[in-house]
This record gives structure tokens, sequence and C-alpha cells, in this order.
């Protein structure tokens, strides 16, 4: 059995549960997920039980065999006294980057893997499941249907602005940051060179930002969703569209791999963190459009 530690935002999940799962197909064997960092995680709650994955959660004792290495009484009790963290066991497998990491399909036997696996060429073999699987298990809201209705009747553009914590966390800042209003005008300038009469639907955690700052001249609607669904309906919005401009978050990565418009076209921003020590090469992929 494989297990992977399940963290993070719904895009974040999204990437973790494709890796788990295209490694469980690769080696044919079972597969289980750790959610159990959600018990002290206070940001972000588990959503991937909104989708028809294979939704099967390890317990604690599974857990507990698989990422930890087994102590006698006092070799627990020395570390206790020395303040030491507990061992990790040998099957414990941790993302070393953010760059694709090949060796992952060298590790055998039963592995406990812990990472964000931000690449689709983890799983790209798998996409046609994956599709299947991330559909909505509970119908759209009626608000969502709506929107649904307008953007199936034009040359729909996604356009996502992520700002929240990558503007109020200063750690988050640092790693992160937040794509400028130059980046979207450009993205903007460059998609209608290939649409004819488009109309953008933004989306955004910060709508009253988005309104001020950005200048459209081409017809415009804002997604306001205020419901426990508002995560899952807006990335289902996102993939609806016929077209993509993402920003430098994985919720917005995930609307735009779920679109199945063979002809859609993705631009996504150059830099995705502020920090130029972090590769990420292998995150977008090949036929998306970087500016």
């Amino acid at each position: 059995m494989i297990m992977q530690n399940i963290i993070g935002g719904l895009g974040n999940q999204m990437f973790q549960y494709a890796f788990i799962y295209a490694q469980s197909r690769i080696r044919n064997t079972s597969f289980k997920l750790d959610i159990s960092s959600f018990k002290t995680y206070p940001l972000r709650k588990y959503t991937l039980n909104r989708y028809n994955i294979k939704n099967i959660t390890a317990s604690f004792k599974e857990i507990d065999q698989l990422k930890f290495k087994h102590e006698g009484t006092l070799e627990r009790l020395t570390r206790k006294l020395q303040h030491k963290p507990r061992p990790l066991a040998s099957s414990y497998y941790k993302e070393s980057s953010m760059e694709f990491d090949p060796n992952v399909f060298n590790q055998n036997g039963d592995i406990y893997f812990d990472g964000y696996w931000q690449s689709e060429r983890y799983f790209h073999n798998y996409r046609n499941e994956l599709l299947d699987q991330f559909t909505l298990k509970s119908s759209i809201q009626e608000k969502t249907k709506k929107y649904l209705e307008i953007l199936f009747s034009c040359s729909s553009i996604s356009l996502h602005i992520r700002r929240g914590d990558y503007i109020t966390n200063k750690t988050t800042n640092s790693i992160h940051g937040a794509c400028d209003i130059s980046y979207y005008r450009k993205a903007m300038s460059r998609v209608m060179m290939d649409i004819k009469q488009p109309n953008f639907f933004i989306f955004s955690d910060d709508l009253t930002w988005a309104k001020d700052n950005l200048s459209i001249n081409e017809p415009a609607t804002f997604i306001e969703l205020d419901n426990e669904f508002s995560d899952c309906d807006e990335i289902f919005l996102m993939s609806q569209c016929k077209h993509n401009i993402i920003a430098n978050s994985s919720f917005s990565w995930w609307g735009a791999w779920l679109n199945q418009n063979p002809e859609k076209t993705v631009i996504a921003p150059q830099h995705w963190f502020r920090d130029n020590t972090l590769q990420t090469n292998d995150m977008i992929p090949v036929t998306w459009i970087r500016l």
C-alpha cells in the first residue's frame, strides 16, 4: 500500500490526489489518503470528498505504521527527554523541491509520500480517469447554474486573481507574491489576439480590488459565490470556460487543466514564485503560454 499526506487548499489537495492515484495505477497497488493534518490546520478544510474520487482515508494505525519508525520503550523515553521529533520510517519519501522528481518512480514497497507534486508529468497519463474523478458529487448551486448559462453562450475566458494571504501574510507574500495588474493586462491582450468577441469571467478572493483595478473594455462578469461549495463551484466554472487566464495559484491551475476544450488558450504567469530560487519549469504544461 502507498499513502499520501493531504494538506493545503483545494488546488494543492487535487495535485496530491492526482499524484497518489497515478502512483497506485503505475504500481498496481492500493492507496490511502492521510488527512490527519487538517486537525491542526485552521486555514483550509479537506474538500476532496466533494468529488467522485476514491476517498479512502487512512486510519491512525495505518499512518503510524507507514510514516514513523517504531521505537522501543527506552528509545521513546530518551527521545522525549531530549525533545527530539519522532523519527521517520525508511518508507517515508518527502518531496525535495518544486521540480519534477523522476526518482519517485523508483520507490518500491509500501511508501508514505509527503509533498505537493505540482507537475502534470506525475499524472498526465491518467488524465481521462482524473477528469472523471474530479467531477462533483452533488448538483451545482442555483447561482452557479446561472453563471454557467452565460459562459456557455459566449467566447468565455476565465481570469483568476489570487490575493488573500498572498498579500496579507508576510511569509506567504515573500515566497509567492501576487501577479500584478500588468500581467493581467498583457494576458488579456494576448488572449484577444486569438479570440473574437471575448467575454471575461473574473474569479477572485478580492473582488473589490479586481473591480477597482481591472480595466476591461470587453464584456465582463464578476463571479460572486458565497457558500460552502464556492471553491469547488469556482473551479468547475473555470473549467467550463473556453479559455483561461490563471494566477500563480494551484486553484486556477486546476480550473485550466480540467478545461476539456481542445482549442483552449491558457495564459500563465512566467514567474510562479517571488522567491527565484524555487524552480517551476515543470509546473506549467508545455501547451500553455507563459507571460
